[in-house]
């Protein structure tokens, strides 16, 4: 357990400000709302809306959620960026605890209770646990098990369970506002990984990011492929963005999509070369490159064997589309932001 940090930092009863970035999310950002009013929790508590300029009637929606209970405020964040979203609402906040809720997240009713006395009993700087996606349709199920499985997001302790304890990162957070503001807030230049950035400042500067799996937040997958493939871009390209930047702060884990993608490119490529070889009449001993995204192929079978059989024909089905949609998007945008295309892609891509 880490060294008590801040032993009168908290002080019942102890206010609670949940800080929740939106754009363009009506079709989650009531259920998440919902559920943070539905919190069985004692002490005072706010909830904060930072509002990006959304056209999908999301601001309409929100301004109806702060007209029914006085406790949820909307804030407007021009910018329309998460971490500009939450760096609005942290300052906004007037509770000494900071809850990071998503849009598309639902947090469990006795959430902020575990979370608020974790945070005393800890005197950790940041709580977290466990990403519990969960899908409603075939497609989102399949998503739900490929981020819930080591083979879809490399196995990290909030996605797929570990035992309490210290750590690099925790899935969204719950935090003390004063070790926030100690950092500097979240950094708004990083448009996604911010989470893992502001964290590693935290533990650089002496703080504790705390794991406990006795906290769950429902997570609602992406509902097609191509969502899915451009938040997995996004996300690996900014996570190539992190590595670049801090090098010596990185796992194994990170670099294996991006290996299986230049691989399979590089494979593809010399196993074309290879029939080339053969219509010349040379020996085709290029068609050995052919194996690797063959290798590949046999991966994904029996990924989708292991995990997914028992699930459904068409949850195991969209399995097999899932997992090399995560792979790649990921593992590509990874590439581009170790090379320093973050930027200029993203200024494109509004990512």
């Amino acid at each position: 357990m880490p060294d008590q940090h801040h032993p009168a930092d908290l002080s019942p009863p102890i206010g609670v400000s949940y800080v929740m970035p939106v754009l363009n999310d009506a079709s989650h950002v009531r259920a998440a709302v919902e559920s943070i009013l539905a919190q069985e929790y004692d002490g005072p508590v706010e909830v904060l809306i930072a509002l990006g300029p959304s056209i999908d009637g999301t601001t309409e929606l929100v301004a109806d959620l702060a007209a029914r209970d006085a406790r949820v405020t909307v804030l407007e964040n021009e910018v329309g960026s998460t971490p500009a979203g939450l760096n609005i609402g942290i300052r906004a906040a007037r509770f000494p605890v900071v809850v990071r809720v998503d849009s598309h997240s639902m947090l469990a009713p006795d959430y902020t209770r575990v979370a608020v006395e974790t945070l005393v009993r800890t005197g950790a700087d940041n709580v977290g646990g466990i990403m519990d996606a969960r899908g409603e349709t075939p497609f989102e199920r399949a998503v739900a098990l490929a981020y819930t499985t080591p083979v879809g997001l490399g196995g990290s302790a909030f996605h797929v369970g570990g035992h309490e304890g210290p750590a690099e990162t925790v899935y969204l957070g719950v935090f003390r506002r004063s070790a926030l503001e100690r950092v500097g807030l979240f950094d708004e230049a990083i448009k996604r990984g911010q989470d893992w950035e502001l964290n590693r400042r935290l533990r650089a500067t002496g703080g504790t990011v705390w794991f406990t799996p006795d906290l769950a937040v429902t997570y609602r997958p992406r509902s097609s492929v191509e969502r899915l493939a451009r938040q997995m871009f996004s996300t690996g390209l900014w996570r190539g963005e992190l590595a670049r930047r801090f090098p010596a702060s990185n796992g194994l884990r990170y670099f294996v999509p991006p290996a299986m993608v230049v691989g399979v490119v590089l494979g593809t490529l010399l196993g074309i070369a290879g029939i080339v070889q053969a219509a010349l009449g040379q020996p085709p001993w290029l068609l050995l490159g052919f194996a690797i995204p063959a290798v590949y192929v046999l991966f994904v079978v029996a990924a989708a064997f292991a995990y997914a059989r028992g699930r459904g024909a068409a949850t195991a089905g969209w399995f097999l589309l899932v997992l090399p949609t995560i792979h790649t998007a990921w593992g590509t945008g990874f590439v581009l932001g170790v090379l320093s295309l973050t930027s200029n892609i993203a200024k494109h891509t509004g990512r």
